[in-house]
């Protein structure tokens, strides 16, 4: 190991920057190339079928057989003169990656002749096996069948992997029972909830509204490792993270890698991906290096949410991809490395009409400030009352290695408003009684005309909170950087929808009281305002202090899985999901197992991979570097020295000692936990005691290991250490 350990180094100083070609001299020029968007398919269908395909997604009806052959038609003729020779429904199961299964466009006709064929029947459905993915007990091994459907609202794009091209088209993934076994399904149904339930409440104010849009930006923060170093590293390949390993002595407490000058061979390889998602429509803006070493972070335009998250998903799949051609892993687990920053998906999230109104800016008029505050609250209050499950839309065993930990947000559920818009809502708390007088005067006696004066960013950030607003969107930082978003924004949307609904109902029957409709508006935001004071904080959410806090104020402070996935089963969830026909009872607790069990098998595999290393590479390498020490004091007696010339040495193989026994005992205990887990029947009290008796163990065997790392030589040591993985580039 140590062999290959310094050969990977090696090869690390002999790599070169790669030269990247533009596609295009300017982006521009490129954008969407790859992708069967409304230029290509106005381009390639005739008119009349292309103007029904727009109207079915506009109006979000069933697409008809003749529009689907149409459609598929198109697509063929489309991808074929790119060079693609098969395609493939493109979806998203419940193992949070991708998948897919390739056919060729190539076909035999009735009488033996080679023809390229593709059907609308193929475009619309396709059937992978659904028993072979997670699927929380809906589907048996003998129960294969499952069905993908087109979704028309995400174009198909082409994928080009060592010249072989492929058509991607993204669906849904259902059961042959019809529950759903992706995270798309549930997605577009939060989306249609909460633009049927946004719509309802900007009649308030604008008639002619008539449709809302869900935004999304999603910041992917990810490292770089040189794939020689990532392939001498056996727990970062089987894990996604490092196990074992030292601090070195310089980390990020310099904070000099945060937007500092990117290295010559990341710049290459961000250009190149950069290039690949911008013709496959990724409208990239941003990137930089983050603030941990060998960390970086690129940023996308807002698009609309569905569409986001289909582009974050391809996105992750072509970064890894293109990594590779430049001797790089991305790694994208949210702690790779113990003691600098982890990893996150920040999602900045708002609503806005086919008006133009972003429905979470403020305006310049007081009327459109009643608007404002009347989504600005209502989703305020919505994170007040789901905060637990939107806490568990968040969980994972690698989420939990972040969350609170002094880079991102606690997984104590509050939202920042910032000081400006907190003083507006303890204004509007105050007061209590409003007179209705002529014109505007009763959006001043409230003082929201002072709040066109934020006009975005008049209002600081506070990277400690999990929810915040900044300024014209609410930004959920605490998504992990391997997540699919899908999971916390179908949580989301759900939320807000089920509270815009609550208001219309509240705000329309103290109208139907005799209430004027400024005034019914203002005193249900009120009362949301005083109901929900408690989960709005402006300090420092990594304190101990806020944490004492939290705990006087009622909120939940859940820093494991296991027990923060309790929220996704419990009645006010069930019912809120099948209330608005997001997920039934049997598809979320379907999901709950399934994401019990990926916790239970992720640390099983990190307990089993920990193990391996401890005991057939950390031991040997020890005991065999004491037998150097021994040797050593053996000759030094050989030529009459006296002890205190040894003493260090004796010290140093008492201390390999007391380490080995240390990991040795500490394994041995950690499969003995292991095996009692295994025979828990249930799949909660399983995570559980795989998170309180096997995890556990983790740190003490990675202390001792850690210790020996600075005892044994360099030269010895197997393990590629922090130092080069963090800083060889």
């Amino acid at each position: 190991m140590a062999i290959l350990r310094f050969k990977a180094l090696e090869l690390v100083d002999q790599r070169q920057a790669l030269t990247v070609k533009p596609i295009a001299s300017r982006r521009s020029d490129s954008f969407g190339q790859n992708v069967f968007n409304l230029e290509a398919m106005r381009a390639n269908m005739p008119g009349e079928y292309f103007k029904k395909l727009q109207g079915a997604i506009k109006h979000g009806t069933p697409v008809e057989r003749n529009v689907a052959d149409a459609v598929a038609s198109a697509m063929k003729t489309w991808a074929m003169a790119k060079g693609a020779t098969h395609y493939t429904h493109w979806f998203q199961p419940l193992t949070g990656a991708t998948a897919e299964k390739h056919d060729s466009f190539f076909d035999l006709n009735s009488d033996g002749r080679p023809i390229e064929n593709f059907k609308g029947s193929a475009l619309v459905q396709q059937e992978p096996d659904a028993s072979s993915f997670p699927n929380g007990g809906i589907r048996n091994t003998f129960e294969a069948r499952g069905y993908t459907a087109w979704d028309p609202t995400s174009p198909a794009f082409i994928i080009e992997t060592v010249g072989a091209k492929t058509l991607c088209i993204p669906t849904i993934f259902v059961a042959y029972t019809g529950e759903a076994l992706d995270y798309k399904a549930p997605l577009l149904k939060s989306l249609a909830v909460l633009e049927k339930a946004a719509l309802d409440v900007c009649q308030y104010f604008d008639k002619d509204v008539q449709r809302v849009n869900t935004t999304l930006g999603i910041e992917q923060e990810y490292f770089l490792v040189d794939k020689a170093l990532y392939d001498a590293r056996p727990d970062l390949v089987m894990t996604g993270r490092t196990l074992f390993g030292h601090a070195p002595a310089k980390g990020q407490q310099l904070e000099d890698h945060y937007f500092g000058s990117i290295p010559p061979r990341v710049h290459a390889f961000m250009f190149d991906f950069e290039e690949e998602a911008n013709a496959l429509g990724i409208p990239l803006r941003t990137r930089h290096n983050e603030v941990a070493p060998n960390q970086y972070e690129c940023a996308p335009t807002f698009e609309d949410a569905n569409l986001a998250i289909d582009h974050n998903q391809l996105l992750m799949d072509v970064m890894d991809r293109v990594a590779l051609k430049h001797n790089f892993k991305v790694l994208l687990h949210e702690k790779p490395y113990a003691g600098v920053n982890g990893s996150g998906k920040h999602n900045n999230w708002a609503m806005s009409t086919d008006t133009g109104v972003n429905l979470l800016a403020p305006g310049r008029r007081p009327k459109e400030n009643l608007q404002f505050l009347a989504f600005f609250i209502t989703t305020v209050k919505a994170v007040h009352r789901y905060g637990d499950l939107l806490r568990a839309s968040i969980a994972s065993a690698s989420n939990d290695h972040r969350l609170g930990a002094n880079e991102a947000p606690p997984a104590i559920m509050s939202v920042f408003l910032g000081s400006m818009l907190d003083g507006v809502l303890d204004e509007l708390e105050r007061t209590a009684k409003l007179p209705l007088d002529k014109g505007d005067n009763i959006y001043l006696k409230l003082g929201i005309d002072k709040i066109p004066a934020i006009i975005l960013d008049n209002t600081d950030r506070n990277r400690t909170s999990p929810f915040a607003f900044t300024g014209n969107k609410f930004e959920l930082r605490a998504v992990g950087s391997s997540a699919n978003c899908s999971s916390a924004m179908t949580t989301l949307n759900a939320i807000v929808a089920d509270q815009l609904i609550d208001f219309k109902n509240e705000v329309d029957e103290l109208i139907a009281q005799g209430k004027k409709k400024e005034v019914a508006i203002v005193d249900v935001l009120r009362s949301y305002v005083i109901e929900s004071k408690n989960i709005r904080f402006e300090g420092n959410g990594y304190s101990d202090e806020w944490k004492e806090e939290a705990a006087r104020r009622g909120l939940s402070n859940v820093p494991t899985t296991p027990l923060a996935l309790d929220a996704m089963v419990r009645d006010n969830a069930a019912e809120l999901f099948a209330r608005h026909g997001i997920l039934s009872h049997t598809e979320l607790h379907a999901r709950h197992e399934i994401l019990l069990e990926d916790y239970t098998k992720k640390i099983q595999i990190e307990s089993r991979v920990l193990g391996d290393l401890a005991v057939n590479h950390v031991i040997p390498t020890a005991l065999a570097y004491q037998n150097k020490l021994v040797q050593n004091v053996r000759g030094l007696r050989e030529l009459g020295l006296d002890d205190d010339h040894s003493q260090v040495t004796l010290e140093m193989i008492k201390s390999i000692s007391r380490y080995v026994s240390t990991i040795k005992t500490t394994v041995d205990e950690m499969i003995e936990a292991r095996k009692v887990a295994n025979r828990i029947e249930d799949a909660r009290e399983r995570a559980i005691a795989y998170c309180d008796t096997v995890k556990e163990k983790f740190a003490v065997i990675r202390r001792a290991a850690d210790k020996l790392e600075l005892l044994v030589a360099d030269e010895d040591w197997p393990l590629v250490k922090y130092r080069e993985l963090l800083f060889r580039h």
